[in-house]
C-alpha cells in the first residue's frame, strides 16, 4: 500500500515538471512570436537560478547602484560584469556619481559618448579576485580598459584611485567593492 502511494505521487510530481515546462515552452514560444525577445545577446542575459549572483547581478539588485547600472547599460558593457571571471568590480554609488560635476552622468550616457563612457567603467574593473587584504599589498591595479589605477595604503585600508572602500560583497564570479568615488581614468596621449 505504502509503495502504491510513493509510485503515485512520483508520477504525480514528474507530471507536474513535465507540465510546468511545457508551459514556460509555450509562453517563450508565444515571445518569440510577438517579437519582444530583445536584440541583445551574450552572458549578462542568460539567467541562473542557482548560482551565486554574479557581479552585474550584485548590482542590478543593489538599491545604491541604480547609476552605476544605467550607465553599464547605455554603454552596452554588460557581458564585461559576467565574464567568468575572476574579477574585482568597483562600484561606484550613486552618492558618488551624484558629486561629479553637474551634467557629467547626462552627458556620458548619450550614444554619441558610448566609447568614452565604456572606458569609464572598463577602469571599475580589475581581473582577479582581490579582496581588501591583498588590495593593500598592490601600488597599482590593471585595470580593463588596460590602463592603470593606483593602489594606497590609509590607516590600514586601501584607497583606489582616491576611492575608499566602503563594503565588499563576494560574487559568483569575483567581488564587487563599494566605493565612495567614481574613477576616472587618465587622460590618454
Amino acid at each position: 500500500m505504502k509503495s502504491n502511494i510513493k509510485l503515485f505521487i512520483s508520477a504525480l510530481f514528474v507530471l507536474l515538471v513535465f507540465n510546468c515546462k511545457n508551459e514556460a515552452n509555450n509562453e517563450a514560444e508565444k515571445t518569440v512570436e510577438k517579437g519582444t525577445i530583445e536584440e541583445r545577446t551574450g552572458q549578462a542575459f542568460l539567467t541562473d537560478d542557482e548560482g551565486k549572483p554574479n557581479c552585474l547581478q550584485i548590482a542590478i539588485g543593489s538599491p545604491d547602484h541604480k547609476t552605476l547600472v544605467a550607465a553599464v547599460q547605455a554603454a552596452q558593457v554588460e557581458n564585461a560584469l559576467v565574464n567568468v571571471g575572476p574579477l574585482t568590480v568597483f562600484a561606484p554609488t550613486d552618492a558618488a556619481f551624484a558629486e561629479l560635476p553637474e551634467g557629467t552622468v547626462e552627458n556620458l550616457v548619450k550614444p554619441e559618448n558610448k566609447g568614452t563612457l565604456s572606458d569609464i567603467l572598463k577602469y571599475h574593473v580589475t581581473p582577479g579576485n582581490l579582496s581588501t587584504t591583498i588590495l593593500t599589498k598592490l601600488p597599482k591595479l590593471g585595470q580593463a580598459n588596460n590602463q592603470y589605477v593606483k593602489v594606497e595604503v590609509i590607516d590600514g585600508k586601501p584607497v583606489i584611485g582616491g576611492a575608499n572602500i566602503i563594503a565588499s560583497v563576494k560574487a559568483g564570479n569575483g567581488i564587487v567593492h563599494v566605493i565612495d568615488k567614481v574613477l576616472l581614468p587618465p587622460v590618454k596621449e
